[in-house]
Parts: structure tokens; sequence; C-alpha cells
């Protein structure tokens, strides 16, 4: 009886309340939220960290060499600003690193020389340092679109105006950063560094997508689903900054296999790549059109069940042979290696395909992408190496 008294009057456990130690649902799918954006910050964090150990290293070594320098050759009492002036010339920029070097040592030593010779002229006082500041932030918009950039010659400006002027005359400052201008085009001259890495990057991220990008409208046309096709478009579209960031880089590659004695062998490479980039650039600008001119295809019911799997098949067999174009930027001498050989051979044999009567197409919707189709796999032709004529050749003639 006591034994029955105390189960009727033990309470049931869903009948409990909710143990302090159990957070709430909301809160823990917070939780869990901020805990997979920290992480994700910190893993992308990493890789742009691996990424910047040698301009990290350059930026290091171009600081304390050009104090040193100014301190105990030329004989400088705390030459800060040569250290300064090399770090903001070495700095972290995609753009080409030779002439952004010159620029931005040039826009230092201009800054600090200008605010030496008005303070010269003029003393110290409140209108000289708002003069003096505002030219120099002015002189670096001219020199750089970057607000970092701006920050950094202001703060060079303000420097230059609180700090008291050492010893050895007006222009110690400004031979400071000359020296330490000097000494960050140096270190950019002669460090060894391979200008294909980061146009390998950026090639290979654009060619996936547009692999992606293809498989995605061949499955639309096989399944005749219009939304994939859009997807596509949604896709290729999102490609320009990808595609901005490839030009950037060539540039600057372009650039290094110019006046580096170390980079110069690979001028072949970078030759090659240019010519990938460039009509892999044209291709991404033709698939978007493709991609939107399938979307209303589809919308019509523009295809026969044996034309859509023959149209599907091509837009496999171009995505394959984007593969193995992606594959092969990364390989030495990529212009002339096998792989960039069977990717030519795939295109070509898409290529010999795109007629409407061999693709079974035979409506005006359908025939508009295959037309399109020929532009695009011409582009892509020209990218493996063959000149405008010979990729024009594979196409069969249109009757």
């Amino acid at each position: 009886m006591d034994d029955d008294r105390i189960s009727e009057s033990a309470p049931d456990s869903h009948d409990r309340p909710e143990s302090s130690g159990n957070l709430p649902r909301g809160l823990r799918v917070r939780l869990r939220e901020g805990r997979r954006f920290l992480t994700n910050r910190l893993s992308s964090g990493l890789v742009r960290a691996r990424r910047s150990m040698i301009p990290a290293l350059q930026m290091t070594v171009a600081g304390v060499g050009a104090y040193t320098f100014a301190e105990r050759v030329v004989g400088h009492e705390a030459p800060i600003f040569a250290a300064v002036a090399a770090l903001i010339a070495m700095g972290f920029s995609k753009e080409p690193q030779l002439r952004r070097t010159v620029e931005v040592a040039l826009g230092c030593t201009l800054g600090i020389l200008i605010g030496d010779t008005l303070l010269y002229f003029f003393g110290t006082g409140l209108v000289t340092a708002l003069v003096v500041v505002f030219f120099s932030i002015m002189l670096a918009r001219i020199l750089d679109p970057g607000a970092t950039f701006t920050m950094q010659m202001g703060l060079q400006a303000l420097l230059v105006v609180m700090l008291p002027a050492p010893d050895g005359g007006p222009l110690v400052r400004s031979m400071d950063a000359v020296i330490g201008g000097s000494v960050a085009i140096l270190i950019t001259v002669i460090t060894p560094k391979d200008p294909r890495r980061e146009p390998v990057r950026e090639l290979k991220s654009v060619a996936e997508e547009l692999i992606k990008a293809l498989r995605e409208t061949g499955a639309a046309v096989r399944t005749t689903d219009s939304r994939q096709a859009w997807h596509a478009l949604i896709r290729c579209r999102g490609l320009q900054d990808q595609i901005d960031g490839v030009a950037t880089s060539m540039r600057s590659a372009r650039e290094l296999t110019s006046y580096s004695i170390v980079s110069r062998h690979h001028r072949h490479d970078v030759r090659s790549m240019d010519q990938v980039a460039s009509r892999l650039d044209l291709a991404v600008r033709s698939m978007r059109v493709v991609s939107r001119r399938t979307v209303s295809m589809l919308d019509h019911a523009g295809l026969t069940e044996e034309g859509a799997e023959k149209l599907s098949s091509a837009f496999e067999e171009l995505a394959e042979g984007t593969l193995l174009l992606s594959r092969t930027v990364s390989e030495t001498s990529s212009g002339d290696s096998p792989r960039m050989s069977v990717a030519r051979d795939a295109y070509a044999t898409v290529a010999r395909q795109l007629h409407p009567a061999r693709l079974s197409v035979d409506t005006l919707e359908g025939e508009t992408v295959v037309l399109l189709l020929r532009t695009m796999v011409v582009d892509l032709l020209e990218a493996t190496g063959l000149d405008h004529d010979d990729a024009v050749a594979h196409l069969p003639t249109l009757e």
C-alpha cells in the first residue's frame, strides 16, 4: 500500500519539467549555427593564412631589412618610416605586383616628402596639419582605389605632422621612405615565385563551375526540366567575379614573367594559360545564352525524345572535355600536354555532331540552342590551342 502511494505520488517521466542542463531547442539551433559559422571562418582563415605565408615573409623581411639598413648603414636614428614604407609597398594584393609596389613606394615617398616640405616652410600648426593630411589622402585616392591604402597614407601624414623632426634635416624621413620603397621593389624582383599558381587556381575554379552548368543543362534537357536549366543560368551569371579574378591574376603573371629573371622561363606556360583564360571567358558568356535559350526551348516543348537524348549527350561530352581542360591547366607546358590533345579531340567530336539534323532537332527553339552551342564549342577548341579557322573546320556545314 505504501509502495502504491509512493508510485502514485512520483511524477511521470513525461510530466517532469525540462532539466536545467537541457537548453531550449531554439537556443541549441542558434548555438549550432554559431559553431558552424566560427568553424567555417576559422577554416577559411587558415587556408588564407597558408596561402599568405610567402607574402607575409616578404613583408617581414622588407620592413625589418629597410629599418636595419637605414639605421646601421645610412646612420639614421629610429628610421620608422623606412619600415612603414616597405611594409605598405609590399602589401597584399592580386594586382600586378611590381607595378603596384612601385606606385605605392612612390606614393609613400611623395606623401612623406610633401609633409616634410610643408612643415619645413610653414612650420607646425593646425592649418599645416590639415593641409598635409588632406593632400596625402587625395594622393592616395589617385594612386590606389583601396580604402586601406588611403587610411595608411593618412596615418603616415599624421605621423609626419605629429612626430618631432629627426636630427639630420627635413629630408631624413623622405630618405627613409625611399629606402623602404627600394627594399620592397628589390625583394619583389628577386623573390622566386611561380606565376602560374594563382591563375591555375582561378582557372580551375571557373572551369569547375562551367562543368556543373553544362551537366545541369544536360540533365535539364534529358528530363525536360526547365528549372535545372535556369539553375545553370544562375550559376553562369555568378561567375563574373571569378572571371575578373582570372583576368587580374593573368595580368600579374604576365608582368612577373616580364621583369623577373627567375620566373622568365614560365612565359610559355603563362601564354598558354592566357589563351585558355580568354577563351574560357567567352565560353562562359556563350553558356549564359545557351542556358537561357534552353529554358525557353524546354518551356515550349521544343524537342523530341530522341533529340533530347542526343542534345543532352552533347552537353555531357562538353562537360567531360572541360574537365580534361581543367586538369590540363595545372600541367607544365599545358599547351602541348597529351591531356590537352585529348580535351581537343573531345571538343572536336562534339563539334562534328552540332547540326540540327544530326541531333534530331527540328524546331526553331531547338535549332537556336544548337547554333549557340556551335559558337561555344569554337571558343573551347580555341582554348585548347587551335586557331579560329581550324576550330570552325570541325563544325558541319549548315545547309
